[in-house]
């Protein structure tokens, strides 16, 4: 299988400080990756040269085989790559109804139709119904973020991803934030995603990483030193002097 998005060889130097180091990742369609390690491992800057929101020094970004190095974050994620942040950046007096309008109409070139008309589009309503519905946000379509629990923000962010259509899901601590509470909705919702999509997740929540990924990349110091199944990340030994320690042991005593 061809990979849907595949960075080669990205380099990234901040004044002299190299953060990416000749870093390499290739994600298949269907593919669950958790992209971990330390603080200041370069995690974050990866994945903004990935999407275009960072240039990097050298190195190629493809996606579906085709170079989308020049290219900026727009056009990339024309081309199916789509990311959530760590921090929702939700607009606090939007419905949750109204920001999926926006997102479905941008998608297909037609947001000079907003106001207030999407409603008499039934194929746009039929479309907000069902991702309300997939994530579990229908009882809050009507109301304004700022209203809603923080957990459903997250939800919601997750939501207007789906609706461009992405090719590549970039996650970045989707449940970060949230109370413990309402973890299982983000985990019944990364569960539910179409099995075809490909999902690079940054998260530092070790039992949801398990819980989620088939294949783990782990990021120290700028560079990949892993990249395999969860089964084998916690018997590595560098990874455990760069970044399990201690929940390597646990995880070993059970």
């Amino acid at each position: 299988m061809s990979p849907i998005l595949e960075a080669r060889n990205l380099q990234k130097a901040f004044g002299g400080l190299k953060v990416i180091d000749d870093v390499s990742l290739r994600l298949e369609p269907g593919d669950r990756v958790a992209l971990i390690g330390p603080n200041g491992a370069g995690k974050t800057t990866f994945v903004n040269l990935v999407t275009g929101n960072l240039r990097s020094d050298s190195g190629d970004v493809l996606i579906g085989g085709a170079s989308v190095t020049h290219s900026g974050p727009a056009e990339r994620a024309h081309r199916g790559l789509v990311r959530s942040f760590q921090v929702t950046r939700l607009f606090q007096d939007m419905t949750a109804e109204e920001h999926l309008a926006l997102a479905i109409l941008e998608r297909d070139g037609k947001t000079h139709r907003l106001a207030g008309s999407y409603r008499a589009m039934p194929q746009v309503m039929r479309e907000i119904g069902i991702l309300l519905s997939t994530l579990g946000l229908g009882t809050v379509a009507h109301r304004k973020v700022r209203e809603i629990a923080y957990g459903q923000q997250r939800l919601l962010e997750i939501a207007l991803a789906l609706a461009l259509r992405p090719k590549v899901l970039l996650l970045d601590e989707p449940a970060a934030g949230v109370p413990q509470s309402d973890t299982g909705r983000i985990e019944a919702a990364l569960a539910d995603l179409p099995a075809d999509l490909a999902v690079l997740m940054i998260e530092h929540d070790m039992d949801l990483v398990f819980r989620f990924a088939r294949r783990v990349v782990v990021l120290a110091a700028g560079a990949i030193i892993f990249d395999g199944p969860p089964q084998a990340v916690t018997r590595d030994q560098r990874v455990r002097e760069a970044y399990l320690g201690s929940y390597a042991n646990v995880r070993r005593a059970h």
